[in-house]
């Protein structure tokens, strides 16, 4: 070996002696040793710190009772969620939802749904209803819905019933 690689080798092992290995000791010679490695928080639970730090300087409270929550997509899809956690910062015009989702079709959700469509989701589902009319799956409608509605009578209706 040449001096250099000696040289080398002397240093890896300094190295080796000063910072590595398996040892638990924390300080130098004559320090006392650590009884226990502690163990860091999770970045998931810091995260969760930092979000509920941000909430409750909004001012967000609470909102109990809510069973379900349906967030729209433009692409027709509706994320939906089941019991989950609200909160509501009406100052800052924010509402917080949190929970378990599931991002399902539009069609899948469609009886209980309807009520809680906008006009631009009608007009989505119309367009699903032509496209499962066109497939067979739903007759046309006729405009031939006046049959229904009788004529209207010119007088007094009193005396239209009364004959």
């Amino acid at each position: 070996m040449t001096e250099a690689d000696e040289m080398a080798a002397a240093r890896q092992r300094m190295i080796a002696k000063r910072f590595g290995g398996a040892s638990t000791s924390t300080g130098g010679k004559g320090t006392v040793r650590r009884k226990k490695k502690v163990a860091t928080r999770s970045s998931g639970a810091a995260s969760d710190a930092k979000l509920s730090a941000a909430l409750k300087k909004l001012g967000a409270t609470n909102i109990p009772g809510i069973e379900e929550v349906n967030l729209f997509k433009e692409d027709g899809k509706v994320i939906h969620f089941v019991n989950p956690k609200v909160q509501a910062s009406i100052a800052a015009n924010t509402y917080i939802i949190s929970g378990p989702s599931e991002t399902k079709p539009l069609q899948e959700l469609l009886p209980s749904i309807v009520s809680q469509l906008g006009m631009d989701n009608l007009s989505q589902l119309k367009s699903l209803a032509e496209q499962a009319g066109g497939a067979g799956g739903m007759p046309q409608m006729d405009d031939d819905d006046d049959d229904d509605v009788p004529d209207l009578v010119e007088g007094n209706f009193e005396e239209v019933s009364e004959s």
